[in-house]
């Protein structure tokens, strides 16, 4: 795009301009140099009370869910990696000199412990969503997507050259009605890409319907379970397991970003679909391959998230309790059957921008940090906390919370009267 000047010289417009401007994601708060809300400072260790703006708080926004960031066996295992291979082996892709016997041991194991024929190791959660999804699809296959699927499968969807569509949050009968127009004229293949816990409203996937619509309609399903592997089931085996329907999931992917504190995911299913993401996934196979300094401490962390039974009953205790205490002071808590606690206030007479910052500052400068979820996540006219207790969360976290809470309703006089319009929009986001 370019003007043209009266002496005919042509003035081509900047790319950088934009940069100049309050656009782009959270332009405002970016274009007052902020970083109380977005960006915030805070010390690298996570754990229950973090320093934050010069003093301690209760933590409520870090996905620490088993309480692992601040293992010593995992940070043992680390360091006797190091001193062995370095921080920077192997050197090399995976198909090139990056593929060693600790990658596929790991590989194995978590092919094992997800109960699927085999798995492949990806530096990173939202990488390795793309390249699992952008390997698979071809431009004649249709994807079908849940509404509120993370933004990792939305750019997988688009960058795969696949015929995206979209069905309403976990609603089965709109999903049927998706399967049986796509199945009309459908040229390749179809796979349903969904997450087994949403991570901002913390509900479960309807994964025992959809895997059934799946085999009525000659389809495939993809999920990723960012927030249910190694939280959800027996031993943490995630979501799918959970709700009895594991060997319904065609390709299931986790990320260690979660509950095993580090870094990187896996895909795992069939071997010769595995083989295909190994061979065709751009995201890994163009990329170095993950550090032994991971593939080592993952191990270890597979250790000990198979045998946290007992942390998962903590967590477990510490969400029940945190629901139930917001619950009794009026607060709307979503109905996710996960460990995430979503807390939901109805926006009255101001704008959802100035609840957010209201209600956001008075938590944190009474030290609890949440963070404040508005539109266009949630429907407009709603301000959600989306809160993740953890196993290292103890009692006295969740009773301050709730303390601080209960002081906030009164202090800013928040209006909790649902209406009926407001049940409408809650229902919307949990599609019910």
């Amino acid at each position: 795009m370019y003007e043209e000047h009266e002496e005919g010289t042509t003035n081509h417009r900047d790319i950088f301009d934009k940069c100049r401007t309050d656009g782009g994601y959270f332009g405002m708060m970016r274009a007052r140099d902020d970083h109380y809300f977005t960006r915030p400072t805070l010390p690298p260790i996570a754990g229950r009370v973090m320093e934050f703006d010069g003093h301690p708080t209760v933590m409520w926004s870090v996905n620490n869910y088993l309480g692992f960031a601040d293992s010593e066996e995992i940070k043992q295992t680390a360091i006797e990696a190091v001193k062995e291979f370095g921080v920077s082996s192997p050197m090399g892709s995976r198909m090139m000199t990056g593929n060693t016997p600790y990658h596929q041991e790991l590989e194995t194991r978590l092919a094992d412990f997800t109960q699927k024929e085999a798995a492949f190791l990806f530096n990173y959660g939202y990488l390795g969503v793309l390249g699992t999804i952008q390997s698979v699809v071809g431009p004649d296959d249709v994807l079908i997507m849940d509404k509120l699927a993370h933004a990792s499968i939305v750019d997988a969807a688009f960058l795969s050259r696949g015929q995206l569509r979209v069905f309403k949050h976990n609603n089965a009968e709109n999903l049927e009605a998706v399967l049986k127009h796509v199945n009309r004229s459908r040229k390749g293949g179809v796979i349903i890409l969904i997450e087994g816990v949403y991570g901002m409203t913390g509900d479960l996937a309807i994964l025992p319907e959809i895997v059934e619509l799946a085999r009525k309609y000659d389809a495939r399903v993809f999920v990723d379970d960012a927030h249910g592997w190694g939280v959800m089931g027996p031993h943490g085996r995630g979501t799918a397991d959970h709700l009895g329907v594991q060997d319904g999931v065609d390709i299931y992917f986790g990320t260690f970003a979660k509950a095993f504190a580090s870094i990187g995911g896996f895909s795992a299913s069939r071997k010769d679909v595995i083989e295909w993401i190994a061979y065709n996934a751009r995201t890994q196979v163009f990329a170095k391959s993950l550090p032994m300094v991971y593939v080592q401490s993952l191990g270890k962390a597979l250790d000990l998230v198979t045998a946290a039974d007992d942390r998962r009953d903590q967590m477990w205790a510490n969400s029940n309790a945190l629901k139930q205490g917001l619950k009794e002071h009026g607060y709307f808590v979503g109905p996710g059957d996960s460990p995430i606690c979503s807390v939901f206030i109805p926006v009255r007479d101001e704008t959802v921008e100035t609840v957010g910052i209201r209600t956001v500052t008075f938590l944190r400068d009474r030290g609890i940090f949440v963070t404040a979820i508005t539109y266009p996540v949630i429907p407009l006219g709603l301000c959600m906390y989306r809160m993740i207790p953890t196993a290292a969360h103890k009692p006295e976290d969740v009773a301050r919370t709730v303390e601080v809470f209960q002081a906030m309703r009164d202090e800013l006089k928040l209006d909790f009267t649902i209406e009926k319009e407001d049940l409408v929009k809650v229902r919307k986001v949990f599609g019910t």
